[in-house]
């Protein structure tokens, strides 16, 4: 069952000029999203990965109801990725223990093209 949507937008040009102060990204940003971006080579493909990481943020809390200040700066949510490189959620227990339990799921799409980088959420609850 749906539990909640979410989808967010992020401007990349916006991002890029955000992300030039490394306390920006180390506030915002776990080490996981940091190696991710920095391996993405120049700065308007580093900066689309973190808009995509920001904007996956903004729709889950959209979805979830939790504020983003819990998300960014408190519990510190944040995008991985799997083997085959598919963009996943990471939600700490302490946010919220239905993920960690499994009676909640998040799934996560993430695309960019040309100034922008979108995100939508869907939570689902399993049980």
């Amino acid at each position: 069952m749906i539990a909640g949507v979410g989808v967010d937008l992020c401007n990349i040009a916006r991002m890029e000029k955000a992300v030039k102060g490394e306390h920006f990204v180390r506030r915002i940003f776990r080490p996981e999203e940091i190696a991710y971006a920095d391996a993405k080579g120049n700065d308007h493909a580093r900066a689309a990965s973190f808009a995509a990481a920001f904007a996956a943020r903004e729709a889950f809390s959209k979805a979830s109801g939790i504020s983003m200040y819990h998300l960014t700066f408190s519990s510190r949510i944040r995008l991985d990725r799997d083997e085959g490189q598919v963009p996943r959620l990471v939600v700490p227990p302490e946010l919220d223990d239905g993920f960690t339990w499994g009676f909640k799921r998040a799934w996560v799409s993430l695309s960019h093209d040309g100034d922008y980088a979108v995100a939508v959420v869907i939570i689902e609850a399993t049980s």
